[in-house]
């Protein structure tokens, strides 16, 4: 089965913003989507929740949450509470960061998608109002396009599985403005990266930043539940 036949895809749902727009873009082409999150020791543990919610709210055919323990590592605000969230902006890549964490989970992504014989990954990165992390650049889905393109057995056998990014260079407006048409609840989202257990957010950090911006220029209100 080509990947024009095969319906079934993976997708990377965190529970917030862009991951749910992806969901529901994957939805809309007729997609039969696995949805996949992970409890990496964030410290923003209330977007699991938010993750299960959109997956259910949008029609996703199975969601699992894989554990992985990215705290063992550290090196970011969100893996280390000895590191504060920054709540201006900083020189550089912040220290939100998380080292090789999309490298991580494209990888997982890759493996779940050769069991389920998925044709696709659907990934919510964006290289346009982001924090200029390096694993959400164009560069980077076009060398993990090359490493699947090598590593799995569908690729070897000519039926290789296709990364799908298409947030890749859209504006944070134009993202919210394409889930709203395909009914995003994005009250239902968590970005923030302070947010409480209740899911609510700081409206501080850099994220809760692009965030308010995007829902401005969209000329959409803003549903985010603040503390």
């Amino acid at each position: 089965m080509d990947n024009a036949n095969n319906k079934k895809a993976v997708v990377l749902v965190s529970g917030g913003l862009d991951s749910a727009t992806v969901l529901a873009m994957a939805r809309a082409e007729g997609r039969e989507c696995h949805a996949l999150s992970f409890d990496y020791g964030q410290r923003h543990r209330a977007e699991l929740r938010a993750a299960a919610r959109i997956a259910g709210q949008l029609g996703a055919a199975e969601h699992r949450t894989v554990s992985l323990d990215l705290r063992a590592i550290g090196g970011s605000a969100l893996t280390d509470d000895a590191i504060d969230v920054p709540e201006s902006p900083s020189e550089g890549i912040p220290v939100t960061y998380v080292p090789a964490r999309n490298t991580v989970f494209l990888s997982i992504a890759l493996g779940w998608a050769e069991v389920l014989d998925a044709g696709e990954i659907f990934v919510g990165v964006n290289a346009v109002d982001f924090s200029g992390y390096p694993d959400c650049r164009p560069e980077f889905i076009a060398a993990f396009q090359q490493l699947a393109d090598t590593a799995t057995k569908r690729a070897v056998e000519g039926r290789p599985i296709r990364i799908r990014a298409p947030l890749l260079h859209l504006t944070k407006a134009d993202i919210i403005r394409q889930g709203s048409a395909l009914a995003v609840d994005y009250a239902a989202t968590v970005s923030c990266y302070s947010a409480d257990e209740e899911g609510h957010a700081c409206g501080k950090c850099e994220s809760c930043r692009l965030r308010r911006e995007g829902f401005a220029a969209a000329g959409i209100a803003d549903p985010t539940r603040y503390r």
